[in-house]
This record gives C-alpha cells, structure tokens and sequence, in this order.
C-alpha cells in the first residue's frame, strides 16, 4: 500500500476482545470453549500478547437481557467480574494492556479509584478504563441508587465520577511512600491519601488508602459519536471507540476527534481511534468470501435476525419470514419496549427503521441480510496478505490508529490471525516486533496523564 506523501507510518494499535454469548459469537461451533472458564481468558489474552497487541479488553453488562418479557438467551453477556478475571491475566501476561469495562452510574468514586488504581499496581502499570453509563431505569433496578438518568445527567455524573477518581489517586504523590528502613520512615510526608470534593454529584472527603499507580492513571476508554459524546472523550480520554466501518464515515470522524483533542490543549496523537473488527482468513479469496458467508449466518440464525428487528419495529415480527422482506410497517413508538437491556443508540425508531430499509434496497437485501448488514462490525475479509493491506490501509489513510480484533469463536479465534497476518504486518513496519514500554501508556506513545477536564 502507499502512504500518503509526507506522513510517516503508523503503529498500528491492536486489541483484542473476549466476547460474551451474543450474536457476534459462535458459541454453538465444535472449536468454541467457555465463555467463563479462566482457560479461555488466558488462552486469548496469552494469543494477543504474543502477537504484540496492546490491549486486552472486557466489556461488561450488569443485567441479563429481556426479550417480549423473558430472559434472551442468546445475548446474556454471561461472565465473570471484570477486576477478577483482569487480575487473574495480570499473573499470566506480562506487557498486554488490561482495559475493562466498567459503570459510572451505579459506582462509586472511591470503589471506582481503588479497583483501578490494585489493578495498575498488580499489573505493572497496564491497567485501563473503559468509562461507560446506564441508559435505563432497568439495569438501575439492580442497585440500591436505582432509578434512570437522562442523557444530560449521566454525562454529568460520568464526568464528575473521573473528576472524583482523579482526585483521589492525585492524593498520593510519585514518591510518598519512602520505606525507609535506615529511619524507620514509610511514608514522606503528612496528609498523604487525604482528599476533599464537592460536585453536583459528590460530597466526599476521607483518606485514599492505595498509593499513587505506576501509570498515575490509568488510561481511559470512552465511545463517544453525539457532539456531547465527542467533546467529552476528546477532553478525557486516551483511546475512542469508533462505530465507523466505511472509510468516508470513519476519516471524517477521526479528524474532527483529534482536531477537538488539540483544542482541549491535547496532542492529536494522544487519543487513538479504534473502531471495533472481525477478520475471516481463507485461502483464497473465493474462500475466505464463503467463510465469511457461512459466520455471518451462524451469528445471526433466522430467530436472532427477527429478534434484533423487533428490537427496531418494537413489534411481534414472530409471523415473518426473515428470509422476506423487510416490514412494509413503522416501528411502534407507543408501546412498551419489547427489549431491555439493550440500548437503542437512536431515539427515532422510525429513523433506524428508514435507515434500514435504505440500506436493504441499495443492496438489494432481505430482512435477514440487512440484519447481518446493520450489526457486523468492520471485517475484514480475504488471505492473509490482503487482510494486512486492508488493516494498514484502514490505519495510514486515517480511519483510525488500529483495532479492537472480536474473534468469533472463544477462545481460539485469533490464533491463524496473528500466525499468518501479523508477521505480515511487522515486515512491512506497521507493528511492532517487541514490546519497548512498561506500561500501556508508554507502549501506545502517549503523553503522561493528566487532571480530568470538563467537556
């Protein structure tokens, strides 16, 4: 591929993700093992580290999911407490990033600060925080705050959760733990872990009992595609999730993130953008066409696409054929969900139904295949060699800095990529060949952390 004149080439930032059941797994196929056996964790993270990728990343839900007033039990999002198994792979790893996926409406500050803060120390300096809200009243039903934020509210309680968190791991120094054995002094100075804040949200103060993390702070995570959204993450956080698959939706959006990153006073190259991925190897690219093929229509069975439409419809789609067409109806906007747990990214649901249908007459697609169209992620699909051209394409024309790699099978699904496409990647300099930081933040070239801003 070529490099666009005068730019030098970029590292290409890997991650990889262990799913839980849903439709982007194949947790039926003969080669998947346990969705919460410490084994497959081990074995995917083990897998990532060996093929030089700097994160590993667990995402999380904290309800079962309901479908028509019953558990879906093909998307449950089964496993283990994220600090647990990220622990647990901090003993068995020794330079991959741990990024976890984890709550701001339903913890607190202080809990917040001190799992990260164990797990940075635990791990050396490569923990990660991937900062996320609640969307309904019905996860809320779990906890004792309970209860819904609007949209505005849970931006404003996110923000001032990583003010609070920041605040409290700033409460130790660099160098106040002196453990002097000579003097018998351990720690430098008075007041240390002391701590006051008075937010809209918070009024804490107390002592901070973990001392300050080798990374200071951990990196953070965040998904942000609404204006609000944008300015939050370019304002905090290190790396952004992007939903873009298509290069024309994708540069757009990395060049205005970074552009509002240097506004906030940030270097653009201080916030990586990684849009989620799926990669189907084959022989050939006749091969790797039908693999791909064949995946997609194992992921999303007939039942799964007509339960994701509903979702959209909000309606009892039992009596279609989601092999037909797509309902000539609008969504119902005046009936109770038929799906909780899951979040409706657009409010309008006569808008995504549009949306849907656009894209199933372009391509000429039925119900089931404009499905499979709205919820793949970015794959890449064909041989070893032209998987790596599509990935540094992707990278160096400014889709995004890299990926977050979601094997479909647990938990051996990344294991041909990194055998056959990452040497690939490393011959022509797009990733790295070893790992030259101690911690995540220096592996991924960032900046050192810095105090939490308002967006």
């Amino acid at each position: 591929m070529s490099i666009p004149d005068g730019k030098p080439r970029k590292q290409i930032v890997l991650g990889a993700h262990l799913p839980g059941v849903n439709h982007h797994t194949v947790w039926q196929d003969p080669a998947a093992g346990s969705q919460i056996d410490v084994r497959s964790f081990a074995h995917l993270a083990r897998t990532a580290e060996r093929g030089f990728f700097d994160l590993f990343f667990l995402a999380e839900g904290l309800r079962l999911r309901e479908h028509a007033g019953e558990i879906y039990e093909n998307d449950v999002v089964g496993r283990p407490d994220t600090f647990t198994v990220l622990a647990a792979l901090a003993g068995v790893t020794d330079h991959l990033g741990l990024a976890g996926t984890i709550n701001t409406t339903f913890n607190e500050p202080y809990e917040l600060a001190r799992e990260f803060a164990s797990l940075d120390h635990l791990s050396g300096g490569r923990a990660a925080w991937n900062v996320v809200t609640s969307f309904d009243a019905f996860t809320g039903a779990n906890f004792r705050r309970g209860g819904y934020l609007d949209r505005s509210q849970r931006y404003e309680r996110a923000e001032e959760v990583l003010l609070a968190v920041r605040a409290l791991r700033d409460s130790w120094g660099p160098g106040d733990v002196l453990a002097d054995s000579a003097t018998g002094q351990f720690l430098a100075r008075h007041g240390v872990g002391a701590f006051e804040l008075h937010t809209n949200q918070f009024d804490v103060r107390g002592r901070f009992n973990v001392p300050r993390p080798p990374q200071g702070h951990p990196l953070i995570i965040q998904a942000g595609v609404s204006d609000q959204g944008r300015e939050f993450a370019s304002a905090n956080a290190d790396a952004i999730f992007s939903p873009f698959r298509r290069t024309d939706d994708a540069v757009p959006f990395y060049r205005d993130v970074k552009a509002r990153a240097v506004r906030h006073g940030r270097l653009a190259s201080d916030v990586k953008i990684l849009p989620s991925a799926g990669v189907v190897l084959g022989d050939s690219a006749a091969d790797a066409a039908e693999k791909a093929r064949e995946l997609t229509h194992q992921q999303v069975s007939p039942a799964t696409a007509l339960a994701l439409a509903e979702q959209v419809w909000n309606r009892d789609l039992s009596q279609l054929d989601p092999e037909g067409p797509l309902p000539e109806f609008d969504a119902d906007t005046t009936a109770p969900p038929r799906w909780r747990g899951r979040a409706i990214h657009d409010p309008d649901l006569n808008a995504v139904v549009a949306r849907w249908r656009e894209i199933a007459a372009r391509g000429g697609l039925n119900l089931r295949e404009t499905v499979i169209e709205v919820t793949a992620r970015a794959t890449f699909v064909g041989t070893p060699t032209t998987v790596a051209d599509q990935l540094d394409d992707f990278v160096q024309n400014d889709g995004s800095d890299g990926f977050i790699l979601h094997p479909p099978v647990v938990p051996t699904g990344l294991d041909e990529f990194v055998d056959t496409v990452v040497p690939l990647l490393q011959e022509r300099g797009s990733l790295r060949t070893e790992y030259t930081g101690t911690t995540l933040r220096e592996n991924l070239g960032l900046s050192p952390a810095r105090a939490a801003q308002p967006a």
